[in-house]
C-alpha cells in the first residue's frame, strides 16, 4: 500500500481529524501571485476569437485563433466578479489589488494554480519553442525558441497512442505554492480537481468543432520538469494534451530554427519570479508529490482500470427522469457566465425536474478521458443527490441510474438539516439550494488497480465532473456552487456507503438565484 492510501484516507477523515499542519494560518499579505511571471520573456498576444457564427463549423484541426479561443474561455480572465453574496472574501474585493476575476473554469478557492505550456513543433503558426500562457495579458511568453516536442514525445513513452506522435502539445503543471499557501496539506488534493476540471473546459470548449481533447497522465515527469525549468518539489506536471493542428506536419519533418536551443538537452531558462517573501514546504505535500510522480513505463494496461469501475446503482424501486432538454446557451455563452452562486440560492422557485434530469445526465457522462481508461469502458463516478426543492420529486436522497435515467431512493425525508449541519463553512445555506450532487469514485480501489498515480486521475476525474456541473447549471441559468468543505464521512453514513471503497469527494449545489442580484457591472465601469 503506497503513500497515496494513507493521504486519501486523511483527506476522507480531514473533517473529523484535521490534517498537519493544524494551527495554520494562511499570510494573505504575503500570498504569491495567480499567475506565474517571467519578466524577462517576450509576451505575443493571441489573436480575437472566432464569430459565434464559426463555432459551432466543425474543424480540421486547430488554429492560432482556435487555440486563443480555448485559452480565453477556460483560463483567460472574462470579467470581474463582485456582488453581494456570503462568501468570505467579499470585504477585499472592492479593493482592486484583491479583485476577482471571472475564468470560465472552475478553480478550488480561486487560486488558478495550473499553468499552461504549449511545446509548438514545425507546421504550427509560431517559431517552434516553448510558450507560456499568461491569463492576465491574453498572451503567449515564449520561454525557449527551437522545437522540443522530440523530448515531450520521449518523455511520453511507449504505450501513449497517436499522442506520441504528435508535433504540439499543451503541457499542464502545478505550482504548488500557489494554492499551498492557503490550503498547505490539503492542497495537492485540491489542484489535482483543478486540473480535471481545466482539461474538461478544453474538452467541452473544443467538442464544437469536432476536434478532441486526449490528456495523457503517465509520462517521465522528471524529464518534462527540467524541460519546464522548474524544481519537481516545486512545482509538479500533472498532464499532456496533444493536439491536432490544421495543416500541421508529422514528427521528424521538422527544419531547423537558426540560432535555436538543441532538442537534446533543451531547457528552459527563464524563471518565475515569486512574490512571497516567505515559501512555506508541508512535509504531506512533498510525500504526495513524490508518490504520485509519473513514470510512463507504469502506464497501466488498457482496461485494467475496470477494476475500479462504479458499482451498479441501488436503491429503491426506479424513479423515471424526464429527458434533458437542449440547453438554451452553447458552449462558449454557458463558459464566460459561469460563476458560483455564494449563498444567493432561493428556495421558493423549486428547479424543473428536467433541468435537474440534465445536470445528472451530463455529470454522469463525463469522463477524464485518459490513455488508462477505455472510451466504451464503464464509469469511475457514481452519483447520488440529495433532493431538497425539484419539481415533482419528493426530498430525500437518490442514487442515479444514468443507463435507465432513472432515480433510486436511498433516504427518503428533507436532507436540509443532514446538508447544513455536515457543512463547515457559512458561504451557503444549503437547505435553499433545489438539490445537491454527490459524486462518489472508489479512490482505494482505483490506487490499488494502478498505482498513487492514480490519486491525480482520481482527482481529475471529479474535478472534470464539477466543470461539466457549473458549465450545464450556466447553460440553463441555474446558480450552481461546489464546495469541498464538509464531513466527507457523514456522508458515507447517510448514503449507506459504510463498507465500501466510495468516497464522496465534493458537493455540487444546484438552483435558482435570488432575483435582482445587486452586480458590479464592470463592463461598463
Amino acid at each position: 500500500m503506497g503513500y497515496a492510501h494513507v493521504y486519501a484516507h486523511a483527506i476522507m477523515h480531514r473533517g473529523r481529524v484535521p490534517m498537519e499542519p493544524v494551527d495554520f494560518v494562511p499570510d494573505w499579505a504575503d500570498r504569491p501571485r495567480k499567475a506565474k511571471f517571467h519578466p524577462d520573456a517576450e509576451t505575443f498576444p493571441l489573436p480575437a476569437a472566432l464569430p459565434d457564427a464559426v463555432a459551432r463549423r466543425p474543424a480540421a484541426g486547430f488554429t492560432l485563433p482556435l487555440l486563443s479561443g480555448l485559452l480565453r474561455d477556460s483560463y483567460g480572465l472574462t470579467g470581474r466578479r463582485l456582488a453581494v453574496q456570503a462568501n468570505t472574501d467579499l470585504a477585499a474585493l472592492p479593493h482592486y489589488t484583491h479583485a476577482n476575476w471571472s475564468r470560465g473554469t472552475a478553480s478550488g478557492g480561486g487560486l488558478y494554480p495550473v499553468g499552461v505550456h504549449w511545446a509548438a513543433g514545425p507546421g504550427g503558426p509560431l517559431t517552434p519553442g516553448l510558450y507560456h500562457y499568461a491569463p492576465h495579458q491574453h498572451g503567449l511568453r515564449r520561454l525557449l525558441t527551437g522545437d522540443v516536442t522530440g523530448q515531450v514525445r520521449e518523455a511520453l513513452g511507449p504505450g501513449a497512442g497517436a499522442a506520441a506522435e504528435g508535433t504540439q502539445y499543451l503541457v499542464l503543471s502545478v505550482k504548488y505554492w500557489q494554492n499551498a499557501f492557503k490550503y498547505n496539506s490539503f492542497s495537492f488534493h485540491a489542484v489535482s480537481m483543478d486540473v480535471g476540471a481545466l482539461v474538461q473546459t478544453w474538452r467541452l470548449w473544443a467538442a464544437r468543432y469536432g476536434l478532441r481533447i486526449d490528456p495523457v497522465l503517465w509520462f517521465d515527469e522528471e524529464r518534462l520538469a527540467r524541460l519546464l525549468g522548474v524544481a519537481p518539489e516545486e512545482e509538479g506536471v500533472f498532464a499532456v494534451v496533444p493536439l491536432v493542428w490544421e495543416g500541421g506536419t508529422a514528427p521528424g519533418e521538422s527544419v531547423p530554427v537558426p540560432g535555436a536551443v538543441g532538442a537534446v538537452d533543451a531547457a528552459v531558462r527563464h524563471r518565475d519570479v515569486e512574490r512571497s517573501r516567505q515559501v512555506l514546504v508541508f512535509e504531506t505535500l512533498l510525500r504526495i508529490h513524490e508518490a504520485t510522480a509519473g513514470r510512463a513505463a507504469d502506464r497501466p494496461a488498457p482496461g485494467l482500470l475496470d477494476r475500479a469501475a462504479a458499482f451498479p446503482p441501488r436503491g429503491a424501486d426506479p424513479l423515471p427522469l424526464p429527458p434533458p432538454p437542449a440547453p438554451p446557451a452553447d458552449t462558449g455563452r454557458a463558459l464566460r457566465e459561469r460563476r458560483s452562486s455564494f449563498g444567493r440560492f432561493d428556495a421558493s422557485r423549486p428547479v424543473a425536474a428536467d433541468r435537474f434530469a440534465a445536470a445528472l445526465a451530463d455529470c454522469a457522462a463525463t469522463r477524464y478521458g485518459t490513455e488508462a481508461e477505455r472510451p466504451d469502458g464503464p464509469p469511475l463516478t457514481t452519483l447520488y443527490a440529495f433532493v431538497n426543492h425539484v419539481e415533482g420529486i419528493a426530498p430525500g436522497a437518490y442514487a442515479y441510474d444514468p443507463a435507465a435515467h432513472t432515480l433510486r431512493l436511498v433516504k427518503q425525508g428533507p436532507p436540509g438539516p443532514f446538508l447544513q449541519r455536515t457543512y463547515f463553512l457559512s458561504n451557503y445555506n444549503l437547505e435553499q439550494a433545489g438539490a445537491v450532487l454527490v459524486p462518489t469514485v472508489r479512490t482505494t480501489a482505483v490506487l490499488d488497480t494502478v498505482g498513487d498515480r492514480g490519486y491525480r486521475l482520481v482527482g481529475g476525474t471529479i474535478g472534470a465532473v464539477a466543470q461539466t456541473f457549473y458549465t450545464t447549471a450556466a447553460a440553463f441559468g441555474l446558480g450552481a456552487g461546489v464546495a469541498l468543505g464538509f464531513d466527507n464521512i457523514a456522508y458515507i453514513e447517510e448514503l449507506g456507503l459504510t463498507g465500501t471503497d466510495e468516497a464522496p469527494l465534493l458537493i455540487m449545489l444546484l438552483g435558482h438565484e435570488r432575483p435582482r442580484p445587486a452586480d458590479f457591472r464592470h463592463e461598463i465601469a
